[in-house]
């Protein structure tokens, strides 16, 4: 399944990065503004993937359903525009994931639902993506994960079969939108996952607890 593989796709947040610091800084401001006490960033790693619905959630135990929930969100939005960079890193051994996916010759792109207006600043940013040759934001597409638009888009522009892309990602949703694209999926069981994650109910092609093991799965190793 994995030894015929041209290009490697990967979600975002949770998979190659760690921004939950600074998704964190963006929401505790918030707080901090208001005279509120500050949350420790292990209230909010764990909801780091539902971007401002999680992030405020925690922070002030609203939903989008909320009458404030707008103009709080664009408070946070522009929060997290000024510190994006500040505290995000890459997880341990996805540099080296990446040059040797960039040294076996093969194509690697990013496919994330996090919109334009925060993804293509932060990966212009971020040396690890320079050698990124597709980088497909939620709003690339009209639909967002778990629709596969987004990962049929990323398979197009690099002129790659879907069926000969990998997407690895540590949501559900990614293995949705990887399955019903026709690419082979693999579960990252790292980055925000909770104790409580059921990777294997995602029924992915293969799961790895590392960016180190995909490379046995590739064959690079």
């Amino acid at each position: 399944m994995f030894h015929q593989i041209e290009a490697v796709l990967f979600d975002l947040d949770g998979t190659l990065i760690d921004s939950a610091p600074d998704l964190g800084a963006a929401a505790d401001k918030m707080r901090t503004d208001r005279g509120m006490s500050s949350l420790p960033l292990s209230d909010y790693r764990h909801m780091a993937g539902a971007g401002a619905r999680g992030m405020l959630g925690v922070a002030f135990g609203l939903s989008p359903e909320h009458a404030d929930f707008g103009v709080l969100k664009e408070e946070f939005f522009l929060n997290y525009e000024a510190c994006m960079t500040e505290r995000t890193y890459a997880f341990d051994g996805v540099a080296e994931l990446i040059a040797q996916i960039n040294g076996a010759g093969l194509k690697w792109g990013v496919v994330t639902n996090k919109s334009a207006r925060f993804t293509l600043p932060l990966t212009r940013q971020m040396p690890l993506f320079s050698s990124a040759q597709t980088i497909i934001s939620g709003d690339t597409t009209p639909h967002a994960k778990p629709h596969p638009a987004p990962l049929l888009e990323a398979a197009r522009q690099l002129h790659v079969e879907p069926g000969r892309c990998v997407y690895v990602g540590d949501d559900e949703r990614d293995i949705v939108a990887g399955r019903a694209a026709g690419m082979p999926t693999v579960a990252a069981a790292y980055g925000y996952l909770g104790a409580t994650a059921d990777t294997l109910g995602w029924k992915a092609d293969a799961t790895i607890v590392s960016p180190a093991a995909l490379l046995n799965l590739l064959r690079l190793a």
